[in-house]
């Protein structure tokens, strides 16, 4: 998998999975410029990371840190920017609806120069018929984060195991819906979803990395989530003890 991001045309190859999905989409490097710049600059920024019971990083990391606190770790700790501040508003259950009747709340009272969006999971369970207003949502947020100059970055959700999850069958299109958004406005996507079907391989190993063997990313699933992340923005290095930390 290329290490920068990625697009893909209309006709570019699908990849095996166990849910049938659609085209690969990848972000192109110019979608991440400006955040590798900020990455590299001097200039302190507020992280602003939000979404569902994943990001939130409740009860099924066990005490662990989430993949927001790996970020945390890596870039204010490792990469020195001390001055950064990361805010993590994840809420267990959550959905575009409910963090857009809020998203002053959650997001825009900080100010942030970054907003990391990883939403889906709850949304999916709306079918075929949620996909529409799903992406609605997330226009609208899309357009309130250029009105506020902050930079937005999307995130699909993981791999889960659909035989335990029946009621989310409808998470590859809403994880189509996601690359559409990103293409559309040339942001950048952290694909965790491909990234998962092509890396994990085996159902075993997907287990590996759940903590309730459905949906939920366990202790070693946040830090696979948080060296995927890492990669993408070109800050990954096997010499970091974050990124070098074991993923079974």
């Amino acid at each position: 998998m290329n290490r920068r991001g990625f697009i893909a045309s209309a006709g570019a190859a699908a990849i095996a999975a166990n849910t049938a999905m659609g085209n690969v989409i990848r972000t192109e490097d110019d979608a991440f410029k400006e955040l590798k710049a900020l990455l590299k600059g001097g200039e302190p920024a507020v992280w602003v990371f939000t979404g569902d019971s994943i990001t939130h990083g409740a009860l099924h990391t066990f005490g662990h840190r989430s993949y927001v606190e790996h970020f945390a770790e890596r870039v204010r700790w490792e990469l020195r920017r001390m001055a950064d501040i990361v805010i993590n508003t994840g809420i267990s259950g959550d959905t575009m609806t409910g963090l857009l009747g809020r998203d002053e709340w959650r997001i825009f009272q900080f100010k942030p120069k970054v907003v990391s969006l990883k939403m889906g999971m709850n949304d999916c369970r709306n079918g075929e018929a949620g996909r529409k207003g799903f992406k609605d949502s997330l226009e609208k947020l899309v357009e309130k984060t250029k009105q506020r100059q902050a930079m937005l970055l999307l995130h699909t959700p993981n791999l889960i195991h659909f035989p335990s999850a029946k009621e989310r069958a409808g998470l590859p299109g809403y994880v189509e819906t996601i690359r559409e958004v990103a293409i559309k406005h040339k942001l950048p996507l952290v694909d965790h979803y491909a990234h998962w079907q092509k890396e994990i391989g085996t159902a075993g190993r997907l287990q590996m990395l759940l903590n309730d063997g459905s949906i939920h990313p366990n202790a070693y699933g946040h830090l696979f989530l948080a060296k995927k992340m890492f990669d993408d923005l070109g800050v990954f290095d096997e010499k970091s003890p974050v990124c070098r930390s074991f993923v079974p």
